[in-house]
């Protein structure tokens, strides 16, 4: 396991990368002191609910600062501090500021960061810290031979990823799953589609069907095979990361797929990688680049008996967090006292967590277009980066950049404006003409200055096929069906 964490390790540093440069560029406009969720006022509200126990009901850096000039501290410091991490400048004090600065962030990032992966990247980089070697600098050739617990650990975190992403599809009554015919519908409903989710949308039904049943097989029933021997582990490897990079071809999850990835490499052995480099032409310019010696062996991690008493408690407060999570939401048992009190008192680090996207499928696509007006007659709309607006313009790839306002006006056409008041203050922010929330849209219809109307109008879409589209026709198909909520003006 000496070359597979060394693999992980550098592996969860380009995701934070990733995730912090993703962050970096879109943070002020969301939650900004003049954002459309100002981290200030959320951090008001929780000091005025919760006093003096704010520290851990919202445990963020944000607490000290949280100026325009300090998120963008903390984003970009995660890029820095990622880029020390890859090339192995003191790895667990990296890791554990990258885990850190990334759960303040997510604090107070309110709605915008409340995604699953945000999540999976926490209970990941947590887990990170406890791997990474104690060494100032990691010599460029793997040499520290991980802990067995921690990597069960990040085994079991891959088993509960898939499991549970199979498990809530099943349990929740939906027929597209049960009848197969899910992927009908997932291509071109899923928030943000890109070029090739169009074609695998003209895809024949019985392809969709065999997809799916696939899909099962992997969720459901692959991940045993995580617990197995060394083969079966192989077998597991293989499919999940397989079934990964179909998604990723197929769909844009920004940083979500990779850190399923990144959790597979912990299922290989040494042995694996080394008949890699031994076999494949490719694989041995790789070994000699990285300086990955066919007799690794690796020495033991240290640290003593402090810290096989600190994986020991982290173990066992995973399984029984995890655990319970799992029992109350799939299975609905009541929970011991005891183990309620844990789970709520380590939610806040938000580093166990359930998973499973796509319980129920969506089976139609609304879109809330964002339009200004200086008379209330003539209106110009505001494009989006990424999320469908001209029926004429093809899907995009963003992946693994996440454009966290595109996802979120996904999400608010699932539902009333009443339960998307975030919306509202985004209205509110085009009036004022606010230069960071404006950043965050593909163009600018009002440059000379802010319009005095702002109205959401509501649109169902749908992938054409290829008799309608032609070589030059539109990508999508649409109908209005009204108004999203009532039109806005300044006073």
């Amino acid at each position: 396991m000496v070359i597979s964490s060394w693999l992980f390790i550098r592996w969860m540093a380009l995701i934070y990368l990733v995730a912090f440069w993703s962050l970096a560029a879109q943070i002020i406009g969301l939650v900004g002191s003049h954002g459309v969720l100002p981290a200030g006022d959320f951090l008001h509200f929780i000091f005025q609910d919760a006093g003096s126990r704010r520290f851990w009901v919202a445990p963020t850096l944000c607490w000290l600062n949280h100026s325009d000039a300090f998120l963008l501290f903390l984003s970009w410091g995660g890029v820095v501090l990622s880029i020390l991490l890859l090339i192995g400048v003191m790895p667990v004090l990296m890791a554990f500021l990258l885990w850190f600065f990334y759960l303040s962030l997510t604090v107070v990032g309110q709605d915008f960061l409340a995604f699953q992966w945000d999540n999976l990247l926490l209970e990941a980089g947590f887990l990170l810290i406890f791997l990474a070697p104690y060494p100032w600098l990691i010599q460029k050739k793997p040499s520290v031979r991980p802990s067995v617990i921690i990597i069960w650990l990040l085994r079991w975190l891959l088993f509960r990823l898939m499991f549970e992403s199979g498990l809530v599809k099943l349990l929740s009554g939906d027929l597209n799953w049960s009848h197969l015919t899910a992927l009908t519908y997932h291509y071109w409903t899923q928030p943000l589609p890109n070029v090739v989710s169009w074609y695998a949308n003209q895809l024949p039904l019985w392809f969709q069907k065999f997809s799916c049943a696939v899909m099962f097989v992997i969720e459901l029933f692959i991940p045993f095979f995580i617990f197995c021997g060394r083969w079966p582990r192989l077998i597991a490897f293989f499919g999940i990361s397989g079934l990964q990079l179909l998604i990723i071809l197929t769909g844009n999850f920004c940083f979500f797929n990779l850190l399923a990835i990144a959790l597979c490499l912990t299922l290989l052995e040494d042995e694996h990688y080394k008949k890699f480099i031994s076999i494949l032409p490719i694989g041995r310019i790789i070994g000699d680049f990285f300086q990955i010696s066919l007799p690794t062996e690796g020495k033991v991690r240290e640290g003593g008996v402090i810290y096989s008493i600190l994986t020991g408690t982290v173990a066992t407060l995973i399984l029984t967090v995890s655990l319970g999570l799992m029992a109350d939401s799939f299975v609905h048992l009541p929970l011991p006292k005891p183990v309620e009190k844990i789970i709520t008192a380590v939610s806040p680090l938000r580093s166990i967590s359930n998973y499973g996207l796509f319980a129920v499928m969506t089976t139609h696509r609304n879109e809330i277009l964002l339009e200004g007006s200086n008379d209330g007659e003539h209106w110009l709309p505001y494009e989006f980066s990424f999320k469908p607006g001209d029926v004429n313009h093809a899907p995009k790839w963003a992946m693994p950049y996440q454009p966290r306002l595109d996802w979120q006006m996904w999400f608010a056409g699932l539902s009333s404006w009443r339960e998307n008041e975030w919306l509202m203050s985004l209205m509110n922010r085009l009036l004022q003409g606010e230069p960071s929330v404006i950043k965050l849209f593909a163009n600018n219809p009002f440059k000379d200055h802010p319009p005095r109307y702002i109205q959401a109008t509501f649109w169902e879409y749908h992938f054409t096929n290829f008799k309608t589209k032609g070589p030059n026709g539109p990508w999508w198909h649409r109908e209005i069906k009204g108004l999203y909520c009532p039109t806005i003006s300044l006073p």
